[in-house]
């Protein structure tokens, strides 16, 4: 299951006490304190691991606590330390104050790691009080709490493509062409409500990481359908996708389509609209789609060299579609 947001409480761990005790040993009359500190709480770190796609492992797990330090022993020992828990999210995961909405930390390169609360300090034992002119010191301190906190995390895909388009454009159809996954397709709008994600394998075995979001509305900007939730996954590729059905099934033109698609993106971002971007005409094996392309070509404004003519479904236009997207990763 795909899951983008979750809501947790994490607790570092306490530290342990530290104690009061006395060396005993035979013929030392007055052996002195002995007391040792407690351990330090265990903290919780947040790690970026390029190898995790969504929030999942999160799902059943809403409080997380790291472990408690040891109380320190006789013969000065130092209590065992608490262990720290490391919580491995997605590249591309926001960290929010659940209850401020004020984002704590941006995870955008694998392995970054972030300590989000710091563990209790140990108390101190006796013998850590002594003085020259307080040999027999009868004091302990006890270990502090470590820190908590209620956050978000909120998942913003960081794909090298997002493929964008009106419900039932195709666009499932397509990365299951491109990237060779398995997804649900039918003939409905909405066949697709979380993100499916899949890799282009190249020849020099590079992979482009690519996100099929859940299709766009108008009045996606204002969070109509869902629209934050699909957005907001395509705010951080590379290349864009414009998905466009030729075929006008659904009683929609592409030409419309685009401006919609486009008006929407530059409300919600506008610097989305600022970087590299495709347009794909789709289901070009339908009969209703040669006058549609004619009207598309003359009015859109979309140059040829960023406009590609396929069908999913058939594989007609597919290589040449992998060959641009390679072409615009590599520069």
């Amino acid at each position: 299951m795909f899951i983008d947001r979750v809501n947790i409480d994490i607790f570092a761990g306490k530290g342990g006490n530290g104690v009061v005790a006395w060396r005993r040993e035979k013929f030392i009359p007055k052996g002195g304190p002995s007391g040792g500190n407690g351990g330090k709480g265990g903290s919780v770190i947040f790690q970026a691991d390029a190898e995790v796609y969504s929030l999942e492992w999160f799902r059943n797990r809403r409080i997380l606590k790291a472990a408690n330090g040891n109380a320190g022993g006789p013969n000065n020992q130092q209590g065992k330390n608490g262990a720290d828990i490391i919580l491995k999210v997605p590249c591309g995961t926001l960290v929010k104050d659940a209850a401020t909405g004020q984002i704590l930390h941006d995870f955008t390169a694998d392995e970054d790691e972030w300590l989000a609360c710091k563990g209790g300090r140990g108390g101190r034992g006796n013998d850590s009080f002594k003085t020259p002119t307080n040999r027999a010191p009868n004091t302990c301190t006890p270990g502090t709490l470590g820190e908590t906190l209620q956050v978000e995390l909120e998942l913003k895909l960081i794909a090298d493509v997002g493929l964008v388009g009106f419900p039932n454009a195709g666009k499932s159809t397509l990365i299951s062409a491109l990237a060779h996954v398995r997804v649900k397709i039918a003939a409905y709008p909405f066949t697709t409500l979380q993100p499916n994600l899949g890799f282009i394998q190249c020849e020099d075995y590079s992979r482009i990481f690519i996100a099929d979001i859940p299709g766009i509305i108008e009045g996606a900007h204002k969070n109509r359908g869902l629209g934050f939730e699909f957005l907001r996954h395509v705010e951080r590729t590379k290349l864009l996708l414009f998905i466009l059905d030729s075929s006008g099934i659904d009683g929609r033109e592409p030409l419309s389509d685009y401006r919609v698609l486009h008006e929407e993106l530059e409300k919600y971002n506008p610097e989305m609209l600022k970087r590299p971007s495709l347009v794909v005409l789709n289901k070009i094996d339908t009969e209703e789609s040669v006058g549609n392309i004619v009207t598309f070509c003359k009015e859109s404004g979309v140059p040829s060299k960023q406009l590609y003519k396929i069908s999913a479904l058939t594989g007609e236009g597919i290589p040449a579609l992998r060959d641009a997207i390679e072409m615009k990763m590599k520069e």
